[in-house]
């Protein structure tokens, strides 16, 4: 499953090349149409925070908040969904699937490669470690600033939008309980905005170790999540 490119890079440095499937179907597809939900949900959710100046003329003609709106609530749907259906492929999909949402805290050899990746990705190791799925550092700033994240953006994203469905619709009976449960609207919104930064910020560093990985640890990570296979290039 290795490209030609792959295998003639190998043979150039007389290195040893192996590849081993690691995410299935589903984990990509939903990887990747998340990425794209989560760029929509942050230009759109920015606006909508700081709207732009108001237009002179009738509403009809100037209806841009509208459809920026409208995308975000579109883009939360499909977050949201995306977000079920990982967490269904967490129970039948394969071990590498379960990563993210569970973390083996009791583990002390765990809590030591964590360390150990924390000093790599500061640069003090030089040999790095090779994983199969997630490294372990990588698999607790998965859980905690995507997966529990995702769920308190969820969450205080469907109450916000329940104050304009209104009372009795479904976002209101599900979720309406988590703005007095806060502290009132404001709160929530601040604290979802707060969620899209952290959200952000934490995507600009996944993409950056990915990168980093690919070049420096000789294992992909990048074309992994493309093609589902990770190769070792020893």
């Amino acid at each position: 499953m290795l490209s030609q490119q792959d295998m003639l890079e190998a043979e150039r440095h007389g290195k040893q090349v192996r590849s081993i499937y690691v995410y299935e179907a589903p984990v990509r597809l939903w990887h990747w149409i998340n990425a794209l939900a989560m760029v929509v949900l942050a230009v759109t959710g920015y606006f909508i925070g700081l709207p732009l100046p108001t237009m002179p003329g009738e509403a009809s003609d100037n209806f841009l908040m509208g459809y920026i709106r409208f995308a975000h609530f579109a883009a939360a749907y499909i977050f949201a969904i995306g977000l079920l259906g990982r967490i269904y492929w967490a129970f039948v999909g394969n071990h590498h699937a379960k990563q993210i949402f569970k973390l083996p805290i009791t583990n002390r050899q765990w809590w030591s490669e964590v360390f150990f990746e924390l000093r790599w990705y500061l640069f003090l190791e030089k040999t790095p470690k090779k994983y199969v799925g997630h490294n372990p550092m990588a698999q607790l700033m998965m859980f905690f600033f995507f997966t529990v994240l995702a769920v308190g953006m969820v969450f205080t994203g469907f109450a916000l939008y329940s104050e304009g469905a209104g009372l009795g619709t479904w976002s209101d009976t599900l979720f309406g309980w988590v703005i007095p449960a806060l502290g009132g609207s404001l709160q929530v919104h601040n604290l979802h905005r707060l969620g899209m930064w952290i959200m952000m910020t934490f995507a600009v560093i996944h993409i950056y170790a990915a990168i980093r990985e690919d070049i420096m640890s000789r294992q992909s990570l990048i074309s992994t999540m493309i093609s589902g296979w990770r190769m070792f290039k020893d």
